[in-house]
C-alpha cells in the first residue's frame, strides 16, 4: 500500500497493477448485489446474446477503482469523492486479469484534492473502461 501525501506527487504521475477476476469474485457481486442478469451467469444466454462468454458485472470491474485509489494512488491517506466511469467493451473472465492505470490529471492545492484519470485494459490491450476519480486526503499531515 502506497502513502502518498499530497506533496509527494504532481500532474502525470502514474500507478498501475493487476486486477484479478474469477467466478468466485463474480459469485460474491452477485450475491452482495442480487443481480442475477442472465447476462453475466448463464453461458448459453450469453452466447444467444451474442457474447462469447457471460460478461463480468460493470461495476465488478469498477471495484479496480477503489483498489486504485485506496492502494496505488495515493493509497492509505485517500479519501474518494466522485468517480466518472465509461464502460467501452464488455469483460470476460477469460480476459483477465485486467491492467489498471491510473495518472495524475489535475491537483487542487486549495483543497488537496486531484484527479486521475484511468484505464482498464483486457490481455488483449484493448481498453474495456476509462474514465476519472477526484479524491482527496484523510489527514491534514497527507494533505501537506
Amino acid at each position: 500500500m502506497n502513502e502518498y501525501k499530497f506533496s509527494d506527487l504532481s500532474v502525470g504521475h502514474s500507478e498501475e497493477f493487476l486486477f484479478s477476476l474469477d467466478e468466485a469474485k463474480m459469485e460474491a457481486f452477485r450475491a452482495i448485489s442480487g443481480d442475477r442478469n442472465p447476462l453475466h451467469c448463464d453461458p448459453d444466454y450469453a452466447c444467444g446474446a451474442g457474447f462469447p462468454e457471460p460478461v463480468v458485472y460493470g461495476q465488478l470491474t469498477a471495484a479496480a477503482l477503489s483498489t486504485l485509489a485506496g492502494m496505488y494512488l495515493p493509497g492509505k491517506f485517500c479519501i474518494i469523492h466522485s468517480v466518472e466511469t465509461d464502460f467501452l467493451r464488455p469483460v470476460f473472465l477469460s480476459k483477465c486479469p485486467l491492467r489498471v492505470v491510473g495518472t495524475v490529471r489535475e491537483m487542487d492545492e486549495r483543497f488537496q484534492t486531484m484527479v486521475l484519470k484511468f484505464e482498464i485494459f483486457n490481455t488483449d490491450g484493448q481498453k474495456v473502461c476509462k474514465g476519472k476519480l477526484r479524491v482527496g486526503f484523510l489527514t491534514k499531515e497527507a494533505a501537506e
